[in-house]
């Protein structure tokens, strides 16, 4: 990989030039009299000797080889190289920090839906954090065959999985097909523990899986902004009134902004509209008080003195009484 160039042949060190690498093994190179351990932040190294852990340094420096690291080793502190000829070891250098990495759906997933026999298609986007759980799994199931392990290797391991794992989480607890935003963070905490349960088989711990946003089909999106549109219409009168109110609380009605300007047009209407309401009113209630009236001042039928029958004059016939 190239991590090593040949003046620094007897100097143990990672350097993290490659990054969103999870482990790095150096192996295969002569240590020497003289050589040097270099162990940064967010790292441990561990030795090997014929695919053996022979000790595991985790404090960050600079080290003797001779000195500092061989008397602490399982079998070669034992050995008695004393570097008169060079010896070849491996050092496997772990990350220690969590690393974030970006995940998408490649392809939409079909997720069953009612009235859609064809299932609702959507994608996910979203983020997970991984790092080494587990050194000694790592080793026995990764480091063996392998040089370095990226967040790419982990990442194709769990977009293979991941499709199935939505579907499942989505349909479990019948979540809204049409709201997944809603319930994003209950479905993302079950992918996750699924997740870390099947990477922890090569030593990587999954955590914090996230998903950001579930994306629809654009004839669905318009269909979702239509009926929330058609929902503010039946609370545009409420509306109107706490932006009244609240224009009224700040002073605004007398034009100093566009928004003013809008509120007193509206606050107009809205008068306009009452006074209208209220001179229906006002004239209906004259109608009525006139009929009223007209139904007091009707001829009585007799004459309330001598009983003569009026047939609607203003006067008794017989004995003049004025009726009216």
């Amino acid at each position: 990989m190239g991590f090593f160039s040949r003046e620094l042949a007897n100097v143990v060190e990672w350097n993290e030039s490659q990054p969103g690498v999870l482990f790095y093994k150096w192996e295969n190179q002569e240590l020497k009299k003289g050589s040097k351990l270099i162990i940064r932040p967010g790292q441990d190294a561990i030795f090997l000797w014929n695919g053996k852990v022979e000790g595991i340094f985790t404090e960050e420096g600079s080290f003797d080889v001779e000195s500092e690291i061989i008397p602490f080793l399982t079998t070669l502190k034992s050995f008695k190289f004393g570097f008169n000829n060079p010896f070849r070891a491996e050092v496997l250098f772990i990350n220690t920090k969590e690393i974030l990495v970006k995940w998408g759906t490649k392809n939409a997933i079909n997720l069953p839906a009612p009235n859609l026999p064809g299932g609702m298609p959507i994608r996910a986007f979203g983020t997970f954090n991984c790092k080494i759980a587990e050194h000694d799994v790592v080793i026995e199931k990764l480091a063996g065959i392998r040089q370095i392990y990226t967040v790419e290797d982990v990442k194709e391991r769990i977009m293979a999985s991941l499709d199935q794992l939505l579907m499942s989480w989505i349909g479990k607890e019948g979540h809204d097909m049409f709201n997944l935003q809603m319930d994003a963070r209950k479905i993302a905490a079950g992918i996750e523990a699924d997740l870390d349960m099947e990477m922890r088989a090569i030593g990587i711990s999954i955590l914090d899986f996230t998903i950001e946003s579930f994306s629809y089909p654009e004839e669905i999106r318009k269909m979702q902004e239509k009926a929330a549109g058609q929902s503010m219409v039946g609370d545009l009168n409420r509306y109107q009134q706490m932006a009244m109110a609240d224009s009224m609380a700040n002073g605004s009605t007398g034009g100093g902004s566009v928004a003013g300007d809008m509120v007193g047009l509206q606050m107009g209407m809205m008068m306009g509209q009452q006074m209208v309401n209220q001179m229906q009113q006002n004239q209906t209630g004259s109608q009525t008080q006139q009929s009223t009236s007209g139904q007091t001042l009707e001829t009585p039928k007799f004459c309330p003195d001598c009983g003569t029958k009026t047939e609607g004059a203003k006067f008794c016939s017989n004995c003049g009484k004025k009726l009216i």
